[in-house]
């Protein structure tokens, strides 16, 4: 078994979480540093119910403690790239849209750390945080999660992403077997 230890224990990293699958990405966050602050949320523009779990998380990690300083986060708005049962060669067209507008975010954010688990709104923001270090503004490190629905078969994001991504995270041995770059660390969320 390969395993990697990440360390998100530095002082004063801005990290930008990204996506859907809300739940997830907020059960991984439940446990990362307050170092990484500000934490810039993306989410689908038409995505309502996510901007409220993590305004609800948010509030919920500064009760846990008082003693801290205002929780700074943000929740930014994207186009998806994709709508369930839209039609392949037109989601080309809202990807690319949709990065259009994601490289000024990820520009301005310029983020140490992408962490995302799945939802086409990723894909994007991955793509424009990896042109941040191909023109030599900032390497950004990303990390993928994949949702831990997914036992036997990426995700359309995961197989996009999976050659983009620093690390590459797989809930299920079957897919560690399958994608031998990917890490297993079993359940995580």
């Amino acid at each position: 078994m390969y395993s990697v230890k990440l360390s998100f224990k530095e002082k004063g990293k801005k990290t930008m979480k990204v996506g859907g699958h809300t739940t997830e990405i907020l059960r991984l966050l439940e446990n990362l540093s307050n170092a990484y602050s500000p934490r810039h949320y993306i989410v689908a523009d038409t995505d309502e119910m996510s901007t409220h779990k993590i305004n609800s998380f948010e509030q919920i990690r500064a009760d846990r403690n008082p003693s801290a300083t205002f929780p700074e986060y943000y929740v930014h708005r994207i186009p998806r790239s994709r709508e369930v049962q839209q039609s392949w060669l037109s989601s080309v067209l809202t990807t690319l849209y949709s990065m259009w507008l994601s490289f000024p975010l990820t520009y301005r954010v310029k983020p140490d750390l992408v962490l995302c688990n799945g939802p086409g709104t990723c894909v994007p923001i991955c793509i424009s945080a990896l042109l941040l270090g191909i023109l030599g503004i900032k390497k950004v490190i990303i990390v993928y999660v994949e949702s831990i629905c997914r036992v036997e078969h990426l995700s359309l994001s995961g197989k996009i992403l999976f050659h983009l991504s620093d690390y590459f995270i797989v809930q299920w041995p079957t897919l560690k077997e399958k994608y031998p770059k990917s890490v297993y660390l079993g359940r995580i969320v």
